[in-house]
């Protein structure tokens, strides 16, 4: 399985090693196409904005499933589930705030889970890829 995971990047970085824990569990049930994403110094200098959307874009195609952490808001998160959406992808959303954004929340074909602790992450994951 393909797993294609969305954080926020130029939101605001406060939970990248989040991210990598989130991706070091997600590594279990298939190969994670944006592992990036966790990386504590990520440069992004080296490419250009056209080269980051198009190999997204390339990611995000290629991917069987999306997993957003939204707890950071993210106008790239929000364009990738967009995106996502209108590939008719399989997206799951967490988020530890009490509410996310009525987009995200409202969106019947986007499942949303709150969570408090990292533990619980790893339990909604086990309950969604055996169902998948």
């Amino acid at each position: 399985m393909k797993i294609y995971f969305s954080g926020s990047i130029r939101g605001g970085r406060e939970d990248a090693e989040l991210y990598a824990q989130i991706i070091e569990e997600l590594k279990q049930y298939g190969e994670v196409l944006t592992e990036h994403i966790g990386q504590m110094d990520l440069q992004e200098e080296e490419i250009t904005d056209e080269q980051i959307h198009n190999q997204d874009m390339a990611w995000l195609t290629a991917s069987d499933i999306i997993i957003a952490e939204v707890t950071v808001p993210s106008l790239g998160v929000g364009y990738e589930i967009g995106r996502g959406l209108e590939m008719k992808k399989p997206i799951y959303c967490f988020h530890r705030t009490e509410k996310t954004s009525a987009m995200i929340s409202g969106c019947k074909e986007i499942e949303t889970y709150k969570y408090d602790q990292k533990e619980e992450i790893k339990a909604l994951f086990s309950k969604l890829f055996q169902e998948q």
